[in-house]
């Protein structure tokens, strides 16, 4: 640790009820509010190019799905969407591999499962289709925004023998934000993509972002550490 890797994504952040959120998170944790009266969820659609300094790891593609969040207690605070948007308790986490699996589930924590997770770009817009089990979790549409280089850091939350564990994360690459866009996205009827139908999320993104970049994973602390 900590994990080096090159990656390529996209991704969206999409208003949530905050009570259907807070019911995502583990104990410790606390759904951040993004827009007055509204939580968030975050997906997030990764090409994995090359893992560890010489490639230990064979390429793989991740589709997550995060909760923004913060640790701590109590009524839901207030927080940037560009600072905070990408930062999150990882709900979900299908991968294409199960080397990527063993490697996620065992350092981490994170909720990994082995699916079939597509990439396909058509001009500035990539679409991501993940299935799992034969189910559709999602299939969705995601323009990418202007990138510049810069380095950007954020945080993910997971649970590890029954503690939660913050890592920081981040990227240095050429990435890129948009605000307040429209997306297209469909929910399937993988148990996963039924309970997302749940939390009343919008259909206009709060936030658009994209990498083409280094992407950093941390080693897993105990928030009681922070």
């Amino acid at each position: 640790m900590p994990l080096v890797t090159e990656a390529r994504m996209t991704g969206v952040v999409l208003s949530a009820d905050p009570l259907a959120a807070r019911a995502l998170l583990p104990d410790g944790l606390t759904p951040i509010r993004l827009t007055p009266g509204r939580a968030g969820v975050t997906f997030l659609c990764v090409e994995y190019h090359q893992i560890g300094r010489r490639g230990e790891i064979e390429p793989y593609n991740e589709f997550g799905v995060l909760v923004p969040a913060t640790a701590g207690s109590g009524p839901p605070p207030y927080a940037s969407i560009l600072t905070h948007g990408v930062s999150g308790y990882v709900w979900y986490l299908p991968v294409t591999t199960e080397p990527a699996k063993a490697l996620g589930v065992d350092v981490w924590g994170y909720p990994k499962e082995v699916g079939d997770i597509t990439h396909v770009d058509r001009g500035s817009e990539r679409r991501t289709t993940v299935t799992v089990n034969d189910q559709r979790v999602i299939d969705i549409t995601i323009p990418r925004p202007p990138t510049f280089e810069q380095t950007r850091s954020s945080v993910s939350y997971t649970i590890k023998d029954g503690r939660v564990l913050r890592e920081a994360l981040t990227l240095d690459g050429d990435v890129g934000f948009w605000p307040y866009s429209r997306v297209t996205y469909s929910l399937g009827d993988h148990p996963r993509g039924r309970q997302l139908k749940s939390l009343d999320l919008g259909d206009r993104a709060l936030l658009r972002f994209a990498a083409d970049a280094e992407f950093v994973i941390g080693a897993g602390e105990p928030i009681e550490s922070h």
